[in-house]
């Protein structure tokens, strides 16, 4: 059974940073690609990162574009998302998730974290 642990989430001030991390078990993680999304009060879960299962290949949404870095280390079955530059409109619940398809679409992905708080004050 594929789960996926997201960890790492909690209060910063805005400017700080935080790395979130996403264990996975069950099933091949480095087959997959990897995504990050996060979901704010009342609105859509969008995708904000994206790695393809090599790594060689990745996607970020305009909104964190210079401030995230997505990695991951499939000996670990761990994937990471470094948040710099942390702004208040960043509070969200994040969410890791898997692929095997098109990494940079989010409909492609089918299973999911639990997510993890991130908040971001002022």
């Amino acid at each position: 059974q594929v789960q996926l642990v997201e960890s790492g989430g909690g209060l910063v001030q805005a400017g700080g940073s935080l790395r979130l991390s996403c264990a996975a078990s069950g099933g091949t993680f480095s087959s997959y690609a990897m995504g990050w999304f996060r979901q704010a009060p009342g609105k859509e879960r969008d995708v904000i990162a994206a790695i393809t299962w090599s790594g060689g290949n990745t996607y970020y949404a305009d909104s964190v574009k210079g401030r995230f870095t997505i990695s991951r280390d499939n000996a670990k079955n761990t994937g990471y998302l470094q948040m710099n530059s942390l702004k208040p409109e960043d509070t969200a619940v994040y969410y890791c998730a898997r692929t095997s398809g098109t990494y940079y679409y989010a409909p492609h992905y089918d299973y999911w974290g639990q997510g993890t708080q991130v908040t971001v004050s002022s």
